[in-house]
């Protein structure tokens, strides 16, 4: 479905969904989204179901083994809808995207030989570069995908230049949890499809601004937070059926390898967590019914057209932002200074002249004002961009969020 300019979130129903978020409790401006959301209130209302009606291992025969094993299978399958997967079987749930891709690497290492190469982002957070270092003890030869100087970004042209015969596996980020800037991750499959290589996306700094499409995007690997998308402390992982298939078990050795997801879950994935997650793409879908979707038959396309009003609304918010840090000689915002929903999430970072990050968020602190500072663990982009070891103050914001929460941020700047 093509985005909507003229979609409206209905913003009062979002945030009537976060308890966190309820009128009546004194909070402060929540601007770390980035770093985590605030979670749904049916969210943790289906955890603590599943948790006292339903708390028994799988595969059992009886009656509330069963009903566990109906709403494992639910959440494996509406977490599919979310993604747009063929199926249910290409959802890997894990306690984290740091370590999805810690068992990635892992569960990847005996398809690759001596010689083979990996290309890795340098923008990418260190949860998609370290993991796949580790397989240089294979022989495996890694080449760094550099960020262009001049436009701040990932170049499709770079990446060609460094494909070669014995390219494997291509590994970037789709946005950037600094720059917040949204990269073409469909051109860069494309361009490792070409080169006879795979690609694996970490999602988490787009998946709570933007829907996600792993088929069109054609991407191979693709693994975010749920607790960055107003779910619980979990993660999902995305491989296309085959490549999974492929993939060495990760756990017991009589798990046969075409078990999928199971092979990849060692332990098994957290039952409550997984279920209670199924209840953000409901949420969604009820968002877009609420934003011009209520027409519309199918549950992913209320869900395409919720993000389409979220795009909308983030980019008012930005720009109210963006607008305010541009006015200010002794501020360098890091990353686009324009608010297009098609350049950027609303993630904002700056550095303020002649004041520290710690000094900037405390500030803020006293004003109820939640932001953060450092360098959120992609720590070589902070290197190559000079700022390191003190990073980027960072202002991010989720569709919860408000104008009045983004006056309340220029107003402490301001101050300051």
């Amino acid at each position: 479905m093509p985005n909507d300019s003229t979609t409206l979130l209905d913003i009062e129903f979002a945030r009537s969904c976060f308890p966190a978020l309820a009128p009546e409790r004194d909070t402060d401006v929540f601007l770390d989204n980035a770093g985590g959301s605030q979670v749904l209130g049916a969210v943790a209302d289906r955890v603590r179901d599943y948790l006292l009606t339903s708390s028994v291992q799988l595969g059992a025969t009886y009656r509330t083994a069963q009903l566990a094993a109906d709403r494992m299978r639910h959440a494996s399958a509406s977490m599919a809808e979310f993604i747009n997967a063929a199926r249910p079987e290409e959802v890997v749930f894990g306690p984290c995207s740091t370590v999805l891709l810690q068992w990635l690497a892992r569960a990847s290492a005996s398809m690759l030989a001596d010689g083979d190469e990996i290309i890795v982002s340098r923008v990418d957070h260190e949860a998609n570069i370290s993991p796949w270092l580790t397989l240089r003890e294979r022989g495996v030869l890694l080449r760094f995908w550099e960020m262009n100087p001049e436009s701040h970004t990932l170049e499709v042209t770079d990446l060609e230049r460094l494909l070669s015969p014995r390219t494997r596996l291509v590994v970037c980020t789709q946005t950037t949890n600094i720059f917040g800037r949204i990269l073409p991750i469909a051109d860069f499959a494309r361009a490792a499809h070409r080169g006879g290589a795979a690609i694996c996306v970490d999602g988490v700094a787009f998946a709570p601004h933007r829907a996600i499409d792993v088929r069109a995007w054609d991407v191979d690997f693709y693994v975010f937070s749920l607790y960055k998308v107003f779910g619980p402390h979990h993660a999902v992982m995305y491989g296309k059926y085959d490549r999974l298939l492929e993939l060495d078990g990760l756990s017991h050795h009589f798990i046969p390898k075409d078990r999928i997801p199971g092979k990849l879950q060692p332990g098994n994935p957290n039952y409550e967590l997984s279920y209670g997650s199924s209840a953000i793409p409901e949420y969604l879908a009820d968002l877009g019914a609420r934003s011009g979707a209520d027409g519309l038959v199918s549950r992913r396309q209320r869900i395409v057209r919720a993000f389409d009003a979220i795009a909308t609304h983030e980019e008012q918010l930005g720009e109210r932002v963006l607008t305010y840090l541009r006015s200010r000689k002794d501020i360098r915002i890091i990353g686009p200074a324009s608010a297009d929903r098609h350049v950027r999430v609303p993630t904002f970072s700056f550095v303020i002249e002649g004041r520290t990050g710690e000094e900037v968020t405390r500030h803020m602190d006293a004003l109820g004002v939640g932001i953060r500072f450092g360098d959120f663990y992609a720590r070589r982009l902070i290197e190559d961009l000079g700022l390191a070891p003190g990073g980027v103050i960072r202002a991010s914001f989720a569709h919860y969020n408000t104008m009045e929460d983004a006056d309340r941020l220029i107003e402490g700047l301001d101050r300051l």
